[in-house]
Formats: C-alpha cells, structure tokens, sequence
C-alpha cells in the first residue's frame, strides 16, 4: 500500500519479529527500531514485551529514552505490549533500581502482577473499540494497570483488573495480542497511526 503508515517496533530486547509480522499483516510498513535517527524515520512505534528494567537501561544507553519521551510528548502513537506497557506509564507502583519509563499514560501499574513464567495463561479479552469476539491475549509474567487518572480511558479488563489503556495516541496492553495470529489490536493501532499522519481525514 502507497499510503502504508512505516511503524517502527523499538528492537532492544523482547518479542521484536512477531511485532513486525502482526504489523506487516495490519497493512503497515513495520521496521526495527534501536537508534535516533531511526525513531525520526517512523510515524509511529511499537514497544514489545520482554524485561521493563532491561528495555530501560538499553533505551539509554542507545540514546533513545530521551528522543522517545519527546516524540510521545508531540503526539507520535506508541502501543505497548506487557513491558510495553510497564514504559508507557507515568508511575510504577514497584520500580527496580534506577529503572525509568517513558511515560504517555497517566496510570501506576504493578510489574510481574499476574505472576510468574510459569503461571502464563491464554484468555479471551473483550476490548472496546475491536468489533467481532474477543481478543485472545497471552499474559507472560504481565503487569496489570493499578489505577489510571482522568485522560485515561481503561478499554479492557480481565478478572476485574485493567489489562488495556488507552490515552490520546497511546495505547498499551497486558497482554501479548501478537503471538495469536489475531491482528485486530495491531490493525486498532495502524489505524490510529494513519489517522495521526493524516489529521485532515478526522
């Protein structure tokens, strides 16, 4: 597609691949991301699951953190998934040592909240805004969203906890949609990235 919206997935550490097939499903034209001067060339990012202190440290020391944190500040859309999650929010209600977030969601969430690896589970997730049944979301060592401020807008939840946020262009989940092979959470945010690019068509 000529007017395919070029949607970087930030490649420090985590589930970078299945993030750039979901994508490329979703009609986006999906690329690594690890440098500045590869964040400038995308109209929206991606940040996957993997270890939130680790993505921190890295996006340091790559030089990203503080070139990412003004892009989400001037209105770029970022969605993230599980750490994704865990960097967008303004407030961790158990921070490791010297561990910093981007920010963009004004919510606390609680890291590692649905338990360990080995207590991963599979459930269908009904978000608001994706029409048909409900997402099939894989929660690996996943954060839940503890309370989140008057901007945000909680899209879904599972036992009673906030799984799905959603501010402005910012978009984060608990869950893994993207190792499902159900692209409907991707296509929300390609969406929501075309829409950016191209405000005339609101």
């Amino acid at each position: 597609m000529t007017d395919a919206p070029v949607i970087g997935v930030l490649a420090l550490q985590g589930d970078v691949r299945e993030h750039l097939i979901a994508l490329a499903a979703a009609d986006a034209v999906a690329r690594p991301v690890r440098r500045p001067e590869e964040l400038a060339e995308v109209d929206g990012l991606v940040i996957p699951g993997g270890e939130s202190t680790t993505i921190s440290k890295l996006a340091v020391l790559f030089g990203v953190m503080e070139p990412l944190r003004a892009r989400v500040r001037d209105g770029m859309p970022v969605y993230g998934t599980c750490a994704g999650m865990i960097m967008l929010a303004d407030k961790i209600l158990d921070p490791r040592s010297g561990q910093e977030t981007i920010g963009g969601i004004d919510m606390i969430v609680r890291r590692n909240a649905f338990g360990r690896q080995n207590e991963s589970f599979e459930a269908a997730v009904d978000v608001r805004g994706i029409d048909g049944d409900p997402v099939e979301g894989v929660f690996i060592r996943a954060p839940w969203v503890e309370s989140v401020g008057a901007g945000a807008e909680v899209i879904a939840e599972h036992e009673g906890h906030i799984v799905a946020v959603r501010q402005g262009n910012v978009l984060a989940t608990s869950f893994h949609p993207e190792l499902t092979g159900d692209h409907r959470v991707h296509s929300l945010f390609v969406d929501l990235v075309r829409a950016y690019r191209t405000p005339e068509s609101l």
